[in-house]
């Protein structure tokens, strides 16, 4: 079942959606070139869609696999998305925001742009709605105070949430430059940790918020040796112990990131936007994990937020060095100088840990 094709008004729409469900999206997807900057585009409202029913806290379980899966039977134009987004919008809990409502209202307009591109640019799509939609069902219920088990229930969790989408990103990046498909393979690979990256950096930050609503996502395996429940904690407490677990995930966090950067340096220097796109959520992640390191026993992300002018600097001295690996070498290093660091695999834990739901496209 096709939706149709897209329309100048489903176009802004599109563009006009982004500015009300991400700031930070708002921001860095206009600097990739145009065909790649609306499947990306694209990309991220189907994720928020599909995020949205996740997060629902009116829907049960059950009703959130109806929905989940009906939106993915959706992506891959085999149903209609116009009685999804009437029945799906009318259901959503009060906490749900306006801009999230009209997004899910207008489920038929994202649609007709996603089966407007390319065979492969939808598969890419569609299989990272699956995973993600796959990860985030698995992960209802077991939101809990006691956190995750340890670094590889971290890294699964990434991978559901993020890492799949440095996966469909990767080929969104094949697809338009074709030179890079000889490194498709190990891009993919550094592309997990791309995701992981800037969701650990996330987690991180948010830490004290997720613990207000019930979640808590980082290891047992790195506090309990430490004598620390993290069922027990709360904001500021956990003394030095607490730091020194805070800084061993820092580590890893900036693992991935250094991973990232060598992703990042893999795309062709003329393609400068898709540079832009990948270095500025990476200069504003190792500013954010710089904060964290400084001031471990914040109370809440506000403490630890970066500052506009610190956004602002990341902007301009990455896009005036997006071109040089050398330059950026240069200024990724300046920026991590006092972060602890643990070098990690390319070949992440968490992809091997998707492949289960790979299959099941």
């Amino acid at each position: 079942m096709t939706a149709g094709s897209p329309t100048a008004a489903d176009e802004a729409f599109q563009l006009a959606i982004l500015q009300g469900v991400s700031r930070t999206f708002a921001l860095t997807i206009p600097v990739l070139p145009t065909s790649l900057s609306r499947a990306v585009g694209n990309a991220y409202l189907l994720c928020r869609i599909a995020d949205t029913i996740e997060d629902d806290a009116g829907l049960s379980l059950d009703e959130k696999q109806r929905y989940a899966d009906w939106f993915n039977e959706i992506v891959l134009g085999k149903a209609d998305p116009a009685p999804f987004g009437a029945e799906l919008s009318a259901r959503l809990a009060p906490h749900a925001t306006a801009a999230e409502r009209e997004l899910i209202a207008n489920t038929d307009r994202v649609i007709r742009i996603t089966l407007s591109f390319a065979p492969a640019q939808q598969a890419a799509l569609a299989r990272c709605v699956r995973v993600m939609s796959d990860g985030m069902i698995h992960y209802q219920g077991q939101e809990t105070l006691d956190g995750l088990s340890d670094q590889v229930a971290m890294d699964r969790y990434c991978y559901y949430v993020a890492g799949v989408v440095g996966e469909m990103l990767t080929e969104l990046f094949c697809h338009h430059c074709p030179s890079l498909k000889p490194e498709r393979e190990k891009m993919l690979r550094l592309g997990v940790s791309f995701g992981q990256a800037l969701q650990m950096t996330n987690i991180l930050k948010d830490i004290w918020e997720d613990r207000s609503r019930g979640a808590c996502w980082l290891p047992r395996s790195i506090f309990d040796p430490r004598g620390l429940r993290l069922s027990t904690l709360a904001p500021g407490g956990g003394g030095t112990a607490f730091a020194a677990g805070l800084n061993d995930l820092i580590a890893v966090a900036h693992g991935h990131i250094k991973n990232a950067l060598e992703y990042t340096l893999m795309l062709p220097s003329n393609e400068t936007g898709i540079r832009k796109f990948c270095l500025w959520a990476l200069g504003m992640a190792v500013l954010t994990l710089r904060r964290i390191h400084q001031n471990p026993h914040f109370m809440s992300g506000q403490d630890v937020k970066i500052s506009r002018r610190s956004v602002k600097a990341t902007i301009v001295l990455t896009s005036l060095s997006a071109s040089s690996d050398l330059a950026l070498k240069s200024l990724f290093g300046l920026a991590a100088i006092g972060l602890p660091l643990t070098e990690v695999p390319a070949s992440a834990p968490a992809l091997i840990a998707g492949m289960e739901s790979r299959h099941r496209l």
